[in-house]
């Protein structure tokens, strides 16, 4: 088996606020090779934001359907609503041998690292706290309320980044794009997710001294 025939998932989460969604857009505009997966969430669409594209925008009762179907990869509840990822194009992908985005928060990555091992986990990060707050207000989409939910958020969150294999400081637009590229590169050579090939070597070095008796 050729080592590039197989995709790679990797997964990206981080604070609301912090630029992942134009992050992994502009990751995906700028290098082939990779498939952005569309999360499905109960959510209300934001302005600019439309069905298939940023969510699949479905009920309560549809989502609920979905996982009784066992139709998602992982699920879970993030500020009183759904965010799930769809099995069916993810494994497609795979398949295919893109590498595979997911962009989904804590619980559904270690949900994700617990079915397939040889995820990428990437945690992108603000350079500040200050700066984070100030990224949620210029938002102006959502209330202080909100804001300090997703504040509190954080926090829980920023508990279990270790978990992650790396971090992203998303300072710098372009900067972070070639940085994320360069970890998917290479973590697509590290053993763990090669063992096929690696064991057909070493068959083959197994023949090949076995045919000098």
């Amino acid at each position: 088996m050729d080592r590039s025939d197989k995709g790679i998932l990797v997964v990206v989460s981080g604070f609301a606020g912090t630029g992942k969604g134009t992050l992994m857009k502009s990751l995906i505009r700028e290098y082939e090779g990779y498939a952005l997966s569309v999360s499905m969430t109960t959510r209300q669409p934001r302005q600019g934001e439309a069905h298939g594209r940023e969510y699949f925008f479905v009920t309560r009762e549809e989502f609920e359907e979905k996982i009784a179907q066992q139709g998602l990869l992982e699920y879970a509840c993030y500020c009183d609503n759904y965010y799930g990822t769809p099995r069916e194009y993810v494994e497609a992908c795979l398949a295919g041998g893109k590498d595979v985005i997911l962009e989904i928060e804590l619980q559904g990555a270690l949900k994700i690292k617990k079915q397939y091992p040889e995820a990428l986990l990437l945690f992108v990060m603000p350079p500040s706290a200050a700066e984070l707050y100030r990224r949620l207000l210029g938002r102006g989409t959502e209330s202080e309320e909100v804001i300090r939910k997703r504040l509190l958020r954080a926090l829980d969150e920023a508990r279990g980044i270790e978990n992650y294999d790396y971090i992203v400081i998303n300072d710098d637009l372009q900067t972070c794009v070639k940085q994320m590229h360069h970890m998917i590169r290479a973590a697509r050579n590290t053993p763990a997710r090669n063992m096929e090939f690696i064991e057909d070597v070493r068959q083959q070095l197994d023949d090949l001294l076995k045919g000098e008796k």
